[in-house]
């Protein structure tokens, strides 16, 4: 990243970006943004990458949606019942939902895209181990049965980030939930169309206002209510080096930035046009996952000494930098609420390379390098991966460090290649605090072998208590699993916790109404 220094400098230039941007815009209901990646893959559920959760919440709805306060509200479902003896949930959906190619959304579309998503999601494979049926009662009305009463049906349903259960057509939602659809098939009833005949990867991505849309009549708050576009389109425009970036918002050319680097936050705040925006109050936790399938990270002794290896400081300073905008923090659930809990995890995370040598030599290390994804194109990315090759080193691991832009990471993970045939040992990223809230939830403790998420750990003891979770309903009980779970894994290790962190958007003062969510939308938002 550049220094405060050179940034003013360069900042004071100013120099003219339209050339790399290309001609904005005239409409002034145009909103430009730099996202935080550029979109090249369309499959909200095919992938958990966060640029493409955003892309899903503009093209498709949800049956449920999490507000301001956490609480799962309707949003498809008009009204929904739940039999006394709480098996049975049935669903009728409100009217007016209608697909962008002018179909009407039935239940059949919705059975068939849980089915989809359920089949990916950690939270979705739960539910759906204890459905016994799904029932179309008639177009807008369907029944999903359970074998046994379970807590967390509309939690699911309602699960706001990565996989998010969007509906989609139940012809889109019966391509293999492994194969990723087509661009012809992005088709949603959200309250954006995406325009695939301007979709460029590597340039743009266009979002149009859905004028078919009814939003649901309540305020807009989190994820839920009113989805109200007031805006006629929003235009994701890819700048690949993040000074042009920041000169593009200073002169206007972009209207916001959703991923500006933490070094240059006080240089943009300086600017009377400029504004920044915190949308996300509980923030993300970075994560360092390991695969499991291949060596070294096959051995859970040699998973345990990345424990002791790994300290969050070094981490969080090397990309944040500002301490206003991180949080050390061991609790993998995250800290400040109610399942936060540090146990198990007393004596780690304090880089004791000794420790860390000691059970490399315990299990038997033979050198087998760490072949260490590394994210380039991400400002709140890319120094992770050479801050945990440092520490690995330290701690007595050999690393091979991989350079790559993200979305060919994002690709390359999902593949089970041995690592010196294009697979992978480990990759950094970071999950949002609401993605992370409890053990079923939080995709990475999914330890189901091949159900599993990407690194694919397979372990009983793990799938056993997240099942427990799921079937309680007291608190306290709840809490006592979680904090099973958080034993559990620093002797049997899904994943690493580094840390906290908060990023604000940087906006021109020009747009207003930005909705906080644990998800950037667009909706509710307007230009002057």
């Amino acid at each position: 990243m550049l220094s405060l220094k050179k940034s003013f400098a360069t900042l004071a230039a100013a120099a003219s970006v339209a050339g790399l941007l290309g001609a904005a815009p005239a409409d002034a209901q145009t909103i430009n943004v730099v996202m935080h990646s550029d979109l090249k893959i369309l499959d909200p559920i095919w992938t958990t990458a966060y640029i493409v959760r955003n892309h899903g919440y503009l093209v498709w709805d949800t049956l449920f949606a999490m507000d301001e306060k956490l609480e799962v509200k309707p949003q498809m479902v008009d009204k929904y019942d739940v039999s006394a003896d709480k098996l049975t949930y049935t669903f009728t959906l409100r009217d007016g939902l209608e697909w962008h190619d002018g179909k009407p959304v039935t239940a059949e579309d919705c059975i068939a895209s849980i089915k989809r998503w359920g089949a990916k999601d950690s939270m979705g494979q739960s539910l759906l181990a204890r459905v016994a049926e799904f029932t179309k009662i008639n177009d807008k009305t369907f029944t999903l049965k359970l074998k046994e009463p379970y807590g967390l049906v509309l939690q699911s349903l309602g699960k706001p980030s990565s996989n998010v259960p969007f509906m989609m057509p139940a012809r889109v939602a019966a391509t293999d939930p492994n194969t990723q659809i087509k661009a012809e098939d992005v088709i949603g009833s959200g309250p954006f169309i995406f325009k695939r005949d301007e979709w460029k990867p590597g340039e743009k991505t266009v979002y149009v206002k859905n004028p078919k849309y009814k939003p649901r009549s309540e305020p807009a708050s989190g994820l839920a209510g009113g989805k109200v576009v007031k805006v006629d389109q929003v235009v994701w425009r890819v700048v690949g080096d993040h000074q042009t970036a920041i000169n593009a918002l200073l002169t206007g050319e972009v209207d916001m930035i959703e991923s500006p680097p933490h070094d240059l936050l006080p240089v943009v705040a300086k600017d009377k046009n400029v504004k920044l925006f915190t949308a996300n109050p509980l923030g993300s936790q970075y994560t360092f996952r390991f695969n499991t399938l291949y060596k070294p990270f096959d051995n859970a002794k040699i998973r345990q000494a990345v424990l002791y290896a790994f300290n969050q400081k070094d981490f969080l300073q090397a990309v944040i930098g500002d301490p206003n905008y991180y949080k050390e923090c061991k609790a993998m659930f995250v800290c400040g609420t109610p399942l936060e809990t540090f146990k198990g995890w007393e004596d780690k995370l304090n880089s004791n390379f000794e420790k860390s040598k000691a059970l490399l030599k315990e299990a038997g290390y033979d050198g087998t390098p760490v072949v260490l994804m590394q994210s380039t194109d991400l400002a709140v990315l890319t120094n992770l991966a050479p801050v945990a090759k440092n520490l690995l080193e330290k701690g007595g691991f050999k690393v091979d460090l991989q350079a790559m832009d993200w979305q060919t990471l994002v690709s390359r993970r999902a593949r089970k290649d041995p690592p010196d045939k294009g697979g992978w040992n480990a990759f950094l990223t970071a999950w949002v605090a609401a993605d992370i809230l409890n053990p079923v939830m939080a995709g990475f403790f999914n330890a189901g072998c091949d159900k599993a998420m990407f690194g694919w750990p397979c372990d009983e003891k793990i799938q056993k208590l997240r099942d427990e979770f799921a079937s309680e309903t007291d608190p306290a009980k709840q809490k006592a699993l979680a904090e099973a779970v958080h034993v559990r894994v620093t002797e049997y290790p899904t994943h690493v916790h580094l840390g906290q962190y908060f990023a604000p958007f940087a906006l021109r003062t020009s747009i207003d109404g930005v909705v906080r969510a644990p998800v950037t939308v667009f909706w509710n938002m307007t230009k002057k």
